[in-house]
């Protein structure tokens, strides 16, 4: 497939980053340091998928444009 024929899954390449997150992270040594850094790894690694996925929805779309309307309304 050409470059111009592919399309962009953003969503999807937030889920391949987080499961070389976690791939990266079962790499890390066993110690209790690393399984600290290892665990926060995950979090913040597998978090923006979801967050993306949430942001699409149109509910939360239309509250954000709603919310500022309200505030470029108080700012006039």
């Amino acid at each position: 497939m050409s470059k111009d024929n592919r399309i962009f899954d953003f969503e999807e390449s937030l889920i391949d980053f987080a499961v070389r997150i976690i791939h990266t992270a079962e790499s890390l040594p066993k110690t209790r340091a690393e399984n600290q850094i290892a665990g926060q790894l995950i979090r913040c690694g597998t978090s923006p998928a979801p967050n993306y996925g949430e942001a699409q929805i149109p509910i939360f779309v239309t509250s954000v444009k709603t919310a500022k309307q309200n505030e470029d309304k108080k700012t006039s």
